[in-house]
């Protein structure tokens, strides 16, 4: 079952996303830190959610949880491994695992380095992927727990899904990433193309993501990265870069 998807921008630079199966009615948020837009959204959709996935436990990522729950009753699926410090779940979760919206089916991908426990859902049937913090549009997550070998190959295992695959990150961050991108990777023709269509969209106000994969492994430098090494460069290129 294909999903109906949408970003709710939130707090400074996040986004929530609405999933919706069409046929069913059932709705889901993906990382809700924010209630009042969030609650616009679910009521704009129908006024029914029944889930919430969580991708880490970062309080822009996980902050409105308890209020929406209380409010229409979702069940909250997040990582078994992050239990402890997430909001109550009602669906812990491991690699593998399978969780549904209505006649939508997804798996959960552990995909660690952004924090030990992060976790991405992946409907192949849409396709998309909610990638939290782990991949952004030219870009991924900082190092706050895992390891850059980690988070290479959390990245790796992003990149082996169909290129057709919506990335659904959890920031905007993508006009900044392109700066980065373009001053290690000048020479990339899709690349510069992209990045001149990131600043048209920002300065319509338009949302940059979601992303088919196969255009992020063509401009991404930190998908691009042949080796963990190499990556690790990156990232510690990027830390610094202003």
């Amino acid at each position: 079952m294909v999903l109906a998807i949408h970003p709710v921008p939130i707090l400074a630079d996040n986004y929530a996303w609405l999933l919706r199966d069409e046929e069913s009615g059932a709705t889901a948020l993906v990382d809700p830190a924010e209630e009042a837009p969030l609650v616009a959204a679910v009521e704009q959709a129908g006024g029914r959610l029944d889930q919430i996935f969580l991708t880490h436990h970062h309080a822009d990522h996980v902050a409105a949880t308890d209020a929406l729950r209380k409010r229409y009753g979702a069940i909250v699926t997040g990582a078994a491994a992050d239990a402890y410090r997430l909001p109550m779940l009602d669906q812990a979760v491991n690699d593998g695992d399978g969780v549904t919206l209505g006649g939508a089916i997804g798996t959960v991908m552990e995909t660690p380095g952004h924090t030990r426990g992060h976790v991405a859902y992946y409907f192949p049937l849409t396709p998309a992927l909610f990638c939290g913090d782990t991949l952004f549009s030219l870009g991924c997550g900082r190092l706050f727990e895992g390891s850059a070998e980690e988070m290479f190959q959390s990245l790796r295992r992003i990149a082996a899904l169909p290129d057709a695959t919506l990335v659904c990150c959890g920031h905007e961050y993508t006009q900044s990433n392109a700066r980065f991108a373009l001053a290690v990777d000048p020479d990339n023709g899709a690349l510069r193309e992209r990045a001149a269509e990131i600043e048209r969209m920002r300065a319509e106000g338009q949302p940059t993501v979601p992303v088919r994969l196969g255009l992020e492994k063509r401009t991404n430098p930190f998908l691009r990265a042949p080796d963990a090494a190499t990556f690790a460069r990156l990232r510690r290129e990027k830390d610094v870069f202003r």
